[in-house]
This record gives structure tokens, sequence and C-alpha cells, in this order.
């Protein structure tokens, strides 16, 4: 049984090294691209003038009410799910999110770091949600909430790749843990829950944009 254990661990180390290893490559190509995109944005403004053409297809007004319609259904493990596809457009102003936290739906283009991000205040949800929509579980907690139960879960997300976590003061619950589409409360840090949950929703098949930047974002 010890065995098996640790090839499962050793498992998922291999499984986050290899997430590291994408995201690194990824940070590098993304730096290319952005200095190659300058360069040509430069060139054409001393060659032929100023010519701007926007085909924006996302929302930039100062606020959204794009409230998500649907609700949650609950499985028999207990996490809740949305029943209904979550919008992905970017937006610069506030969403009513239907749910709280939220699990998805229209975001800020700048996501929240969530390289194992610890985050003593709370955060704009519009960023974190971008978190969720690269593949991120984000633990939330008030003040119900042990002093104890708050240090061993953040003990936990700093070492996990993919994760972030903050305090949501509003939330019906004292410990939630949220992925994109996807939600549970947890009794405590030891509930085996917490794990089960950061297996299958970090990096999980539910992930719209799974491998995209959790780094060189909005920390705070």
């Amino acid at each position: 049984m010890g065995s098996a254990k640790n090839k499962a661990s050793a498992s998922r180390k291999a499984r986050i090294e290899e997430m590291r290893r994408a995201e690194k490559a990824r940070e590098r190509r993304n730096r290319i691209l952005t200095i190659t995109a300058s360069v040509v944005i430069v060139g054409g403004l001393v060659a032929g003038g100023a010519y701007l053409i926007s085909t924006q297809s996302e929302d930039d007004s100062s606020t959204s009410s794009a409230a998500q319609k649907g609700k949650f259904t609950t499985g028999k493990d207990g996490v809740r799910t949305w029943n209904t596809k979550l919008t992905q457009n970017h937006v610069s102003g506030d969403v009513k999110y239907a749910m709280n936290p939220p699990v998805g739906g229209d975001h800020n283009q700048v996501w929240m770091n969530c390289d194992g991000d610890v985050y003593t205040k709370e955060l704009s949800k519009t960023n974190a949600v971008h978190s969720l929509e690269h593949g991120a579980v984000w633990v939330t907690y008030n003040s119900k909430a042990s002093d104890a139960d708050v240090k061993a879960l953040a003990d936990k997300v700093e070492k996990t790749p993919y994760s972030l976590m903050s305090p949501v003061e509003d939330q019906k619950d004292p410990i939630m843990l949220s992925a994109w589409g996807a939600q549970r409360a947890v009794t405590s840090a030891k509930d085996p829950n917490v794990n089960t949950f950061f297996e299958k929703y970090v990096q999980g098949e539910q992930t719209p944009e799974k491998g995209a930047a959790c780094t060189g974002g909005l920390a705070k």
C-alpha cells in the first residue's frame, strides 16, 4: 500500500513539473510574439500613419451585467457543477455573477497569479475567474474558518501550481473550493475532499484554456 502511495505521489510531482516546464515554454513564446508584434506595429505607424481597426469580439464596457443563466447541480461526490456553458468574454468593469464565489463567466483580461499564490485580502473576482479559466483551483474562506484550517490550506496551496487562495467574507460556507464550472464546500483542511478536488480539477478536463499561464498576471 505504501508503494502505491509513493507511486501516486511521484506521478503527481511529475505532472506538476511538466506543467511548470510547459508554462515556462509558453511564456518564452509569448515574449517573442509580443516583441515581434511591437516591431510590426511601430513600423506600420512610421510608414503609413495611424490606421486603427477595431475587431474586438470582447465586451470592453466599464461594467457588465452578464449574469449566467443556469444553476448548480450537485453530484454524488458533493461537487456542484454549473449546468450551462459559461461565457468567457473579457470585460473592463465589474461582473454580476450568479454564484459566489464565481466559477466562471465574463472576466477581466488579466488573471490573478495562481502559481501557488496565497492572498490575505479579498481579490477582484473578475481577475480570479480568469485564473479558473486557466485551470486553477481557487480556495476561499471567511471569518468562520479556523486559523488552523486557513494555515493548513495556505500550506497546501503554496505547494500546488495552478492554485490560489484568498478570503471571500460573504460566501455561504467557511471554506469553499472552486474551479471553472465546479465548486464544493469542505468541513476543514483535513477533509479528504480537499485532496480529491485538487486531484480532479487542477488543470482538469473542465479547463477551457488548459496550460495557459498562471504567472505574469496580477499580483496583490
